[in-house]
């Protein structure tokens, strides 16, 4: 069977926001399931190994590449289910930009994920990753995932429920490689209710109130870009703080020994951030890499602290995934030493 848009030796870098890694052997675009099944089926034919490469704004592509098959979900398909009285069910496909749907349901009055604007990537990913930010998670208006299974190929719908949403966190990230997203439905609000839950936002959302002081979706989603774009968070060619791969390092979640100790032991740094999160909290990565040692900039080489924000780790230029690797193990080994607490890594290896 021929596949079509199958491209031999492409080189990665360029198809991932931190810009580093190299060539895949193949990379196969799908739009569909079945295109998707054909894929694999071609990887088993090669006998090859096979990847799925979303926007590439969250992994660390090997200097080595990767040698086999880079499987690229295209589908752009977005449409909207008949809503009930105070709900809307949004479809979408797994290759549909992130930012694009945010931007598409905040112009139709629907609440929910107006304070994730700016998230780069795909909405295959967002599931996976949970991903949130200011207030809101997506794990939080799934509706349900339809996932393929790789091991028979056969396709499911899971409901919310059965997705084990956490911090950053799912089933389906739990069992890497068995898993492909390949389309979304979010329940979201009709005539939503903007969330303004971190002052950040709140205080920003001022400056931007329509003159009767009313703050709509579009006010919340233009100051989360503005917030994010301050912090070298949105995507652009423009701004060399943004050739990252976004947040390096996921908030720690604790336990309130360890968070306590952690207080006492960084007390002279101020008052240290911490948020209760059941029964750990969450402390933040970015004020504990700053009183680490590390402010913004910090770092001499191809690979430093970003300007703007300090848990983003940014290519300065000619950066290999070996450089970008070996700085955040010196930015982890600091942290470490200073308050006893291990960041995690949040970006995905790929080839290694």
């Amino acid at each position: 069977m021929a596949r079509d848009g199958l491209q031999a030796n492409v080189v990665l870098s360029g198809l991932t926001t931190l810009g580093v890694g190299g060539p895949a052997r193949w990379l196969l675009p799908w739009r569909s399931v079945a295109e998707l099944r054909d894929g694999l089926a071609f990887a088993a034919e090669q006998r090859c190994p096979w990847w799925l490469l979303g926007g590439g704004s969250n992994v660390i592509v090997a200097d080595a590449g990767l040698p086999g098959l880079v499987l690229q979900p295209t589908g752009r398909g977005l449409e909207a289910l008949a809503p009930d009285a105070a709900t809307q069910v949004i479809a979408a496909d797994a290759g549909v930009p992130w930012d694009a749907l945010v931007a598409w349901t905040v112009a139709r009055g629907l609440g929910g994920i107006e304070c994730l604007s700016g998230i780069p990537g795909l909405v295959g990913s967002a599931p996976i990753q949970n991903i949130g930010a200011y207030g809101q998670e997506v794990g939080d208006v799934v509706d349900r995932v339809e996932v393929l299974d790789t091991t028979d190929g056969s396709v499911s719908e899971w409901r919310a429920g059965n997705c084990a949403f956490g911090y950053r966190d799912s089933v389906w990230k739990r069992t890497p490689g068995r898993w492909i997203v390949t389309r979304v439905w979010l329940r979201l609000a009709v005539n939503g209710v903007p969330c303004c839950k971190y002052a950040q936002v709140a205080e920003a959302t001022r400056t931007l109130a329509l003159p009767d002081g009313a703050i709509g979706l579009q006010t919340v989603r233009d100051a989360v870009l503005a917030l994010r774009r301050a912090k070298g968070m949105v995507v652009d060619a423009a701004d060399p703080d943004s050739r990252s791969a976004g947040s390096f390092f996921v908030n720690p979640l604790v336990d309130r020994a360890t968070a306590d100790a952690v207080r006492l032991r960084l007390a002279g740094a101020g008052t240290m951030p911490a948020w209760p999160a059941g029964d750990r909290v969450k402390l933040s990565a970015a004020w504990l890499i700053e009183h680490s040692g590390m402010a913004r900039g910090f770092g001499t080489g191809r690979v430093g602290l970003s300007r703007k924000h300090t848990l983003a780790l940014v290519n300065r230029g000619n950066a290999s995934a070996a450089d970008v690797l070996a700085f955040a193990e010196e930015v982890a080994t600091r942290v470490a030493a200073a308050s006893g607490v291990h960041l995690e890594r949040e970006p995905v290896l790929l080839g290694f």
